[in-house]
């Protein structure tokens, strides 16, 4: 990741902490542009952890929808 760069949520300008798929940042997230990796700040990466909580749960048991 740059040194300088910024959230990719619409309308953050904090800086980046961490990467997260884009595909998945969209489903909860409206982005500012089409990466496949989404930079998020410490806030916005605290929310998609949340809300990826459960879905990352069932992926680990080897469950199917």
């Amino acid at each position: 990741m740059k040194e300088n760069q910024e959230c990719d949520v619409q309308g953050c300008k904090n800086p980046a902490v961490k990467t997260v798929p884009g595909e998945k940042a969209r489903e909860i997230f409206s982005l500012k542009n089409e990466t496949r990796r989404a930079h998020l700040c410490k806030e916005h990466y605290k929310e998609f952890k949340k809300r990826t909580k459960k879905e990352k749960e069932i992926e680990r048991l080897g469950w199917v929808r």
